[in-house]
């Protein structure tokens, strides 16, 4: 074996020398030439010091055009040039420009690039970047002397060129205003930089704008996704003409302002334009009527949970109690014995019963459409909002709902009226009337009953009978005057801006907003949890009272509740006046329980909704 493999060996390495000049020539003919030789025809246009210092210089002229490998049949003219391909080096880059709206419109990247053999490196470089775009966008060239370009003429690398906010080889086509992408860009764009707070300071621009843009009605739009009624960033400050306020053709100058505000407001005057339109109601100095309205309003709100949460929670507990006790009582034969308990007597007219009707679905219309707005963050008022066709739809049923809202507290006014001056079966003046028995009015006896079911609760005293209407049956009275006023009063302000603007400066909005949302989520929050178990969820009544969908009650509901009134009743002889002859029937029953407990279902998913906003 040892004899064969010299043999072998040797043969081998002949086959080898005489290959060799064969693949040598297969090199040479591909191999790249020294741009020298391509210099000695193309000179003229080309410099070898300049292309050598490019970014391109480290490569050979083959290395772009692959078709000159061949130098012979080049120079013959027997091979064409292709274009060149940038992607085989920038495929990054190459993959975004497919995609750009340069491309859809037929340009290369020469037509930014042209200088493709002596182009300096450019990264980085802001100031190249404007120059180039501006040289196919001279309808921008007011850039240059807004503050981003001025900025970047001074060679700052916190500003803004053209590429921060369209991108350098991915440019986007910019959709009109008119659209909802259009005019998302306009914010999208904006909230880049401005977001960034330490970029801010250090360029001390208001680190605050994109906080207090997002807590606005307009910021509300933005973050619903929904930006059609609503401005966006450049609708005030322009897209490319971005001047200081100081600046006598800024378009935010005071002069200038409110003619900014009448491209959507058209009636909007030098006083609507008082409006704070980056106005924090956390910063005291700037804007002391912002801070103290939002502290009182604040301070409205964490009382008034905070009296009642201790009410109901305490009430819920001694409640269970009072159940045990009388569940324990019936075991051992002790039975409340009240002669024809099932007997019905009415509690409520008609009247009353579709007046409450129109304030559950006004209150809930207006629920499910103003939520969604405060708590704009959030994926489930993002969902309610698409439900409804966007914000336009959804502010076309909040203020359906309001107009609601007014028929009934006109309907409650009136019925005020006529129990004060006009009713003729009862007795006394209207002073007497007010603070009588069968009054909504808060009296001294009121201050009676909520001691005594301090009492109850800490399970010091019995549990104290009413008279017609309980303490938190008034409170909730009273709220409907308070909450006419304050939401109502600056619903209307923010209803009718440019009205109002007319003779109000424009920050009375910014406190109109304030008052309008902390007290409906004042509102909200109560109802949905405060007056449901004090209606529906306490012991005594879960899962429903009825009472106000058919306005009757039993004969032992009304004595143990409402003895008071019962011992009242029957002193004046007048009890078998209030007999309900004919209770509701089944099918009114049916449907105006299952109204009743979609409404209270709603309300309480509604309070998930917050809860989860808040502990977010």
């Amino acid at each position: 074996m040892r004899h064969l493999a010299t043999p072998i060996l040797v043969l081998f390495v002949i086959l080898g020398l005489l290959a060799a000049p064969a693949f040598v020539s297969a090199e040479t003919s591909s191999m790249a030439y020294d741009p020298e030789n391509c210099l000695g025809c193309h000179g003229s246009k080309i410099r070898l010091e300049q292309f050598g210092a490019s970014p391109h210089g480290k490569n050979g002229c083959t290395s772009c055009h692959l078709q000159s490998a061949d130098l012979k049949r080049h120079m013959t003219g027997a091979v064409k040039l292709d274009k060149v391909n940038c992607s085989r080096c920038h495929g990054n880059e190459a993959k975004e420009f497919a995609k750009s709206v340069h491309a859809e419109q037929g340009l290369t990247c020469t037509s930014c690039h042209s200088d493709i053999h002596n182009m300096t490196a450019k990264k980085g470089d802001k100031k190249a970047v404007m120059a180039s775009c501006l040289k196919c966008h001279p309808n921008t060239k007011n850039f240059e002397g807004s503050v981003h370009g001025k900025a970047v003429l001074k060679g700052s690398k916190d500003a803004p060129d053209c590429s921060n906010c369209h991108g350098l080889h991915s440019v986007k086509k910019v959709q009109p205003a008119t659209t909802v992408e259009g005019r998302m860009f306009h914010v999208d764009a904006c909230i880049k930089c401005h977001d960034d707070k330490e970029m801010m300071e250090r360029n001390h621009v208001n680190h605050t704008s994109v906080e207090t843009y997002l807590e606005s009605y307009h910021g509300k739009g933005y973050r619903l996704g929904m930006l059609e009624k609503a401005a966006g960033c450049s609708d005030c400050h322009t897209a490319h003409n971005v001047l200081p306020k100081e600046d006598a053709a800024s378009s935010v100058h005071p002069d200038n302002l409110y003619k900014s505000c009448q491209t959507c407001h058209a009636k909007a005057t030098p006083l609507f334009a008082k409006y704070y339109s980056h106005g924090s109601h956390s910063d005291r100095e700037n804007y002391p009527l912002l801070y103290w309205t939002f502290l009182a309003m604040s301070g409205l709100l964490v009382g008034t949970f905070a009296v009642f949460w201790i009410h109901t929670l305490l009430w819920l507990f001694r409640g269970f109690v009072e159940n045990r006790e009388k569940q324990r009582l019936l075991a051992e034969g002790h039975v409340h014995h009240v002669t024809e308990p099932h007997k019905q007597y009415l509690r409520f007219t008609k009247r009353h019963i579709f007046l409450h009707f129109t304030v559950i679905v006004s209150f809930l219309g207006l629920a499910l459409t103003g939520l969604p707005l405060k708590f704009a963050d959030q994926s489930w008022a993002k969902t309610l909002m698409s439900f409804y066709g966007g914000i336009e739809y959804a502010g076309l049923i909040h203020r359906g709902c309001a107009v609601l809202t007014f028929y009934y507290f006109l309907g409650a006014l009136w019925m005020s009226i006529d129990f004060l001056f006009l009713r003729k079966d009862i007795k006394g003046n209207f002073l007497q009337r007010m603070f009588g028995p069968d009054s909504l009015m808060p009296n001294f006896r009121d201050v009676k009953d909520v001691i005594g079911m301090v009492k109850w609760f800490l399970f010091k005293g019995p549990k104290p009978t009413f008279e017609r209407w309980t303490y938190w049956e008034k409170f909730d009275f009273i709220a409907v005057f308070w909450g006419m006023f304050a939401i109502g009063g600056s619903g209307l302000i923010l209803w009718f801006p440019e009205f109002f603007g007319m003779f109000l400066p424009g920050w009375m909005m910014n406190i109109a907003t304030i008052v309008h949302s902390d007290e409906a989520l004042l509102a909200t929050g109560f109802i949905f949890t405060v007056h449901f178990f004090n209606t529906h969820g306490r012991p005594e009544k879960f899962p429903m009272d009825f009472v106000i969908f058919n306005g009757q009650m039993s004969k032992e509901e009304f004595i143990e509740e409402r003895g008071d009134q019962w011992k009242r009743y029957e002193e004046q002889g007048i009890t078998e006046n209030f007999v309900c002859e004919k209770p509701s029937g089944v099918v009114y029953d049916f449907l105006f329980k299952t109204f009743g407990f979609l409404a209270v279902f709603t309300g309480l998913a509604l309070v998930v909704g917050m809860l989860f906003a808040f502990l977010k």
